[in-house]
Order: C-alpha cells, then sequence, then structure tokens
C-alpha cells in the first residue's frame, strides 16, 4: 500500500474512510469531512471575507491581500504595553545583547502562531470550541478560568498602559486614576468599529499598527543607534559579561512575547475567511497563505520592538541615576525626583522611559512616545476582548454581547487598577506589570500544551496533521517555553522575602503542577507516546493508508 502525499513533507496522512474517521477521541468529528460542512458560523463577526478563486498562480497577490488581516490583529499582542516595557528595559540594563534573545522568542511565537492559525482554518472551530469538545467537564472548568487569568492579566497591563500614555499626554493634567477611567468609554467606543464591516476593523487595527511604528521610529531615528551593534546583539546569541540581571531580563523577554490567549485568538480570527474545508487544495492553500501573512505581521511587529530596545541601548545603557538627575534639572524637567541622587544604574519603565526621553531629546520626544504609547494599548485592549470573547464562547457555550463581555472583563481589570492609580503612586502602578508578567507566564501551559494535542491527532486534523518533526521539534519548543517561564516565576516568588507567601506558593504550585501533568499526559499520548495510554480519551490511531482517493480529496 502507498501513502498518499499532499506535498508538505511535515504532515501525516490519516485513516479515512470515505472522508470519515472514528476512533475513541470521538467527542469531535472531524469537520474538515464533507458531512460536516455546513455548521453555522460562531464568531461574532457578520460576514466572512471572499477569497478570490479566479486566481491560478501558485501565489498570488490578491490572494494574500484577501488572507491580510487575522495575523496582524494576532501580532498586536506582540506590542503590548508589557511588551514595551519588557523592551526598554532590556535595552537599558543589557545594551543590545539581549536582541537575539528577542528574535529567538518572535520565532518561536511565530510557529506556535502557526498551529494556532492551522487548527482554525482545517476544522472550522477555534481553540476554546475544540477544548470544550475534548476535555472532561472539570478540566475544561479548569483550563477556562486559567486562560481567563491570563486575559484579565493582559487587560491590566494594557490598562495600565493607556492610563500612563494620557497622564504623559496631557503633562500629568489628567491623573492616572482618570486615565484608568478614560480607558473604559473609549474601548467600548472602538469595540463597535466592526459594525462598519470586518475589512474595515481590520484596517483600523493596521492605522494603529503604523502609529506604533511612526512613534517608535521616530525615537530610534532621533538617538541613531550604532548599527553595528545591534547587527552583532540581533545574530550573535551569547551576551558578554551578563549577570543575574541580564539573564532575568532574558527570560522575561520570551514571557512578554508569547502569550497564551493569543493562541485562542489566532485559531479563531482565521474562521472570518471564506474556506471551502470540502476541498483539500483549498485548505492547504489557506494554510499557505495564513503563515505567509503571519510571518509578515511578526517581522514588522519585530522591528517595532527592535527600535524601542535599540533606543534605550544607545541612549541609557549604564546611565546612572544622578547623570539623569542632573540632565532632567538642568532641562527644567517636572520628574527630576523620579531619579534619586545616587549612582545606582537607572532603572526605567513605560513612565520613566518617556520621562528620559524628554529630558534627553525634547518634549517632543516624550510625546511622540507617549502616542505610541497609547496605540499599544488601546489596539492591544480591543483583541484582548475579543479573545474573552472567544474563549467564553468556545469553553461555556456562552453567547454574551460584547457589551456584557466588555463590560465585564474591564470591571475585572479596572478594579485593581484603579485602586493601585487611587491610592498610590506611578511607581506601584508600573510596578504591577512584573507581577502580571508573572501570572501570564504561569498561564502560558495552558494554551500551548493542547495546541500542541489538537493538532497532533489526525482525528481532528485529518491529512494536516503535525508529522513527526512538529511533534518533536513543538514539544521541544513548549518545554523550553514552560520551563523559562517557570524560572521566571521562581525568581518571582523568592524575591517575596514572605515566609507565608513560600507556603502558599508551594501549595498553589502542587496543584498547578498536577493539572499541568494531566494535559501534558493527554499531550503525550497524542504525540504518539503509546506507553502511557491507560484510559486517555486522546488515543491517535495508528494510521491506515488505501490507495482510493478518498472524498475529502475531491
Amino acid at each position: 500500500m502507498k501513502a498518499e502525499q499532499d506535498g508538505d513533507l511535515l504532515e501525516e496522512d490519516s485513516p479515512q474512510d470515505n472522508g470519515v474517521q472514528t476512533n475513541q477521541y470521538s467527542a469531535i468529528s472531524p469537520p474538515a469531512s464533507p458531512d460536516t460542512q455546513d455548521e453555522p458560523f460562531s464568531t461574532y463577526f457578520e460576514e466572512k471575507v471572499t477569497i478570490p478563486s479566479d486566481v491560478s498562480q501558485v501565489f498570488s497577490f490578491r490572494k494574500l491581500w484577501a488572507f491580510t488581516g487575522p495575523g496582524f490583529l494576532m501580532s498586536i499582542a506582540y506590542l503590548d504595553p508589557g511588551n514595551i516595557e519588557s523592551d526598554l528595559q532590556s535595552g537599558a540594563k543589557a545594551g543590545f545583547k539581549l536582541l537575539w534573545v528577542l528574535l529567538g522568542a518572535t520565532i518561536i511565537g511565530l510557529l506556535l502562531q502557526r498551529l494556532a492559525a492551522r487548527l482554525g482554518v482545517v476544522t472550522g472551530m477555534h481553540l476554546a470550541e475544540v477544548c470544550n469538545r475534548q476535555y472532561p467537564t472539570v478540566p475544561r472548568v479548569i483550563l477556562w478560568l486559567m486562560v481567563e487569568l491570563a486575559i484579565i492579566g493582559s487587560d491590566m497591563q494594557e490598562v495600565i498602559g493607556c492610563a500612563i500614555a494620557l497622564n504623559l499626554l496631557s503633562v500629568g493634567r489628567i491623573p492616572l486614576w482618570a486615565g484608568v477611567l478614560i480607558t473604559i468609554t473609549d474601548t467600548f467606543v472602538f469595540l463597535f468599529l466592526d459594525k462598519y464591516g470586518l475589512r474595515k476593523l481590520e484596517a483600523f487595527f493596521g492605522f494603529l499598527i503604523t502609529i506604533m511604528a511612526l512613534s517608535f521610529g521616530y525615537e530610534y531615528v532621533l538617538v541613531k543607534p550604532d548599527q553595528g551593534e545591534l547587527l552583532k546583539g540581533m545574530f550573535l546569541p551569547y551576551c558578554a559579561g551578563c549577570g543575574p540581571v541580564q539573564l532575568e531580563q532574558a527570560v522575561g523577554i520570551v514571557g512578554a512575547v508569547i502569550m497564551p490567549h493569543n493562541i485562542y485568538l489566532h485559531s479563531a480570527l482565521v474562521k472570518s475567511r471564506d474556506i471551502d474545508r470540502k476541498n483539500k487544495k483549498d485548505v492547504k492553500e489557506a494554510n499557505k497563505y495564513f503563515f505567509i501573512e503571519s510571518t509578515i505581521a511578526l517581522f514588522i511587529s519585530f522591528l517595532i520592538n527592535v527600535f524601542v530596545v535599540a533606543v534605550f541601548a544607545q541612549a541609557f545603557y549604564n546611565k546612572t541615576n544622578i547623570e539623569v538627575n542632573a540632565l532632567c534639572n538642568a532641562t527644567g524637567s517636572p520628574h527630576t525626583n523620579l531619579f534619586p541622587l545616587n549612582n545606582g544604574t537607572l532603572e526605567v519603565d513605560i513612565y520613566k522611559g518617556g520621562v528620559v526621553l524628554g529630558c534627553f531629546f525634547g518634549p517632543a520626544a516624550l510625546y511622540i512616545w507617549a502616542i505610541g504609547i497609547l496605540a499599544a494599548g488601546q489596539s492591544s485592549t480591543m483583541t484582548g476582548t475579543y479573545s474573552g470573547q472567544f474563549v467564553m464562547e468556545g469553553f461555556l457555550n456562552l453567547r454574551w454581547s460584547r457589551f456584557a463581555r466588555v463590560l465585564l472583563t474591564r470591571s475585572i481589570a479596572i478594579t485593581p487598577t484603579l485602586l493601585v492609580a487611587i491610592f498610590q503612586d506611578v511607581h506601584h502602578l508600573t510596578g504591577m506589570n512584573d507581577f502580571l508578567n508573572v501570572l501570564q507566564s504561569m498561564q502560558l501551559p495552558f494554551a500551548l500544551i493542547p495546541i500542541l494535542t489538537f493538532t497532533s491527532l489526525t482525528s481532528i486534523m485529518n491529512d494536516f496533521a503535525n508529522g513527526l518533526v512538529w511533534k518533536i521539534s513543538g514539544g521541544i519548543v513548549i518545554l523550553v517555553v514552560c520551563a523559562i517561564n517557570m524560572y521566571f516565576v521562581v525568581v518571582y516568588v523568592t524575591a517575596l522575602n514572605s515566609v507565608l507567601l513560600y507556603v502558599l506558593s508551594a501549595l498553589l504550585s502542587i496543584a498547578y503542577l498536577c493539572f499541568v501533568g494531566y494535559l501534558a499526559w493527554h499531550c503525550l499520548v497524542a504525540l504518539g507516546v503509546s506507553c502511557l495510554d491507560f484510559g486517555s480519551r486522546v488515543s491517535n490511531p495508528p494510521a491506515v493508508f488505501i490507495e482510493e482517493p478518498s472524498e475529502y480529496d475531491s
């Protein structure tokens, strides 16, 4: 018997019987089958973008344009205020030396987003919907709560970014608590943009990305970073003279770039294209164009991140507080008191970052920086709300209105942020980012393990299941990313210096690791480790090759 090849050496053929497969992992029948193609369009989008069918070339810019959109919305998570803060701290603490970590994290992110997009294209369901059909009730509810935590944590970072940007733009006239409240109303206004059409909504997000590129690009041109050092830091995976501070920052870069809710988001966004999943060629073509579009989108987001790292590496690496204090005092800055009169190394966040840019390069640099941060916060808070919509609908089969969904997530995110803004100062507000990065790092396994599990199953993905190379490389990548992020969590917890918090952390860690172990067990069974298959629902049957063309190939 000869296996039919689809041209992709990394994909496996699957057992089929007239396009329909059955096995004990049967809570879901493969939507790619012709018999299950007419399921209702379950996202909140009211339209699908039509793909040109009169194009026969191997590559078509018309088709690429039709598929362009989901990848750019996804890439906004790589440009949120948490990422920007990680970038500027990387530049200030390590210079150009950690750019290779940023490049590697972005490439890993692209590979993970590829899996998410393929799941949505092939099955017609996003990750939360597949989890709802595959995991038992209790694990499913726990998984949903963990993902919601990640979304709320991300939302809080975006609220903080917007509030700080408004404070900087108004020269302090808009207090932080007022900036937090403003983000409630403007998010509702922006979310109703999709009433004017999906393509207009995607164009608006493209406009916000352009604002970020121009804002941070202006700072890059103004500072004139050393291009030789920049290229050396980007392509030479080494950090000369680095210590624990730089190591912790490198870990923070990976944690900030790869965000759990973004996997769920991307798998849903690709459903906005009108793809005939009865036609294997169309599915394969959609996978190709979505991957190209995601590559372009993440390349642009990488360049914007590089702009921020390079600006702070060139201008503020190894600067001391007293140096910055003296210059800010000479320029008449009202924020001189932010920098103590000592020889300690300058520590910056998105608020102080704007201030020092203003001190060194003039008020225009400060205001343009704030505009970029505002665009980052606004765009990412909207995509975060969409993530919450998909996750709630998928896991709980709940169909809330956008108004109710935004009101809930905004309220949960804004309440603690507002309390800190009212009763504390900007230092405590920006300091919350460290805790929120740790929170999101802990949630990463709850997106990465399921996406590898389900994309490796031929019972779900048919001919587009992960091949052996993708299974091994995907497993290694997820193991490394999760290990890096757990290190980040341990570093943060050990710095708390509280016995009570240590005990609480230990108890939570036991429950956390048990649940991650449960997901990992299912994943290993899906990857083909048959010796662990004692009662798992994810048994992946061996491929049964047939000579006759299946209905799926017609």
